[in-house]
């Protein structure tokens, strides 16, 4: 017998998910190899006429994870077939699945929902996600349930988000040169996609990166000209929850770093950085003698930080990290040698 090919390994969440929607979708409800055969997760491993034994025990284990989840999963036994279990048939009812009567949403709830629901499209479903409900619709389940043909369709100005986001459904490696903050020389990587997470408004790639052999985390406008998507494939982790892990670690690490920077009073330096930012009471405040009130502000990236706040020009003064108040300087000293004369007696641009 020729061998399967080995295919691209589906997380545990998106093989529950693509469950509830089969269940879901279905009125008379899905026998266990109408699930195993068809719904994405499961029909990748299964082997027709084959031995699917511990297909069949993972399902069980998801069964009881819905329940858990509170979500009612019911099962139907045919009257001509009692006792076999192959013929049971399972479902989701839709009654039993809405929200309690009770539950009511006013008109702006109702409007913000809406505006929720236009970033989803369908044409951001997996193309796997699109075959696994084609072949559903082909044993005659159709379903009116609009979560159906719903995913999330993100707008990234990021050119390297729509690759990396292929690359990760398809657990296929990726390569891209990349600037690390505080270094001069982009680098080239070699690196496993396990999430893509936004995290205070930047887009973040949590990977696992060959070349030191561990996870890192990279901020995809550090990433320099195009991201290559290798032809070979690799073995996803076991453990889940990789984007909330990412979070976490760039959560914790914002919570670690705090700066200190002066700003000019009615400045839009004081304005803006003093919106995300807690000012320091004057009597704590060893630069209130020296004009202007300071700001202390969280951060993940030094170099971002700096960048910003170069861009105040004088409006704001960088107090502490050392390495932020050292960026900040230098960028001013590129700023005043980029525009200083030139042996000619012209300005440079």
């Amino acid at each position: 017998m020729a061998e399967r090919s080995a295919s691209p390994r589906i997380a545990v969440e998106e093989r529950l998910f693509s469950l509830v929607l089969a269940l879901l979708a279905t009125e008379q409800g899905l026998t266990k190899t109408e699930v195993l055969s068809t719904v994405q997760g499961y029909r990748q491993k299964f082997v027709v006429g084959g031995d699917n034994t511990s297909l069949e025990r993972q399902f069980e284990r998801d069964k009881d994870d819905i329940r858990e989840l509170g979500i009612p999963l019911e099962t139907i036994e045919a009257p001509e077939s009692s006792g076999n279990n192959q013929l049971l048939r399972y479902l989701i009812p839709k009654g039993a699945y809405d929200l309690p009567a009770d539950i009511t949403f006013s008109s702006a709830e109702i409007a913000m929902l809406s505006l929720a629901a236009t970033v989803w499209r369908q044409g951001s479903l997996s193309g796997e996600s699109q075959r696994a409900i084609l072949k559903l619709r082909s044993l005659g389940i159709e379903s009116t349930e609009p979560v159906i043909g719903y995913a999330p369709r993100v707008r990234t100005r990021e050119n390297a988000f729509d690759p990396l986001r292929t690359a990760l459904d398809r657990h296929q490696v990726v390569t891209f040169v990349y600037v690390k903050p505080g270094g001069s020389a982009p680098r080239l990587r070699t690196v496993h996609p396990l999430a893509l997470v936004q995290y205070r408004g930047r887009w973040h790639l949590s990977a696992y990166d060959e070349g030191v052999e561990d996870r890192r985390t990279f901020l995809l406008s550090r990433i320099v000209g195009v991201v290559k998507v290798k032809n070979r494939t690799f073995e996803a982790p076991a453990e889940t929850g990789l984007a909330e892990r990412a979070l976490d670690e760039l959560d914790a690490l914002w919570q670690a770093n705090v700066a200190r920077v002066r700003v000019t009073p009615g400045s839009d330096a004081e304005a803006r950085l003093g919106k995300r930012g807690t000012r320091v009471d004057a009597g704590t405040d060893a630069n209130a003698d020296a004009g202007g009130s300071t700001i202390e502000l969280h951060y993940t990236d030094v170099d971002l930080l700096a960048d910003e706040l170069a861009g105040y020009g004088p409006e704001a003064e960088a107090v502490s990290p050392e390495r932020l108040r050292a960026g900040v300087i230098a960028r001013h000293r590129r700023t005043l040698e980029a525009h200083a004369p030139t042996e000619g007696g012209r300005h440079g641009i």
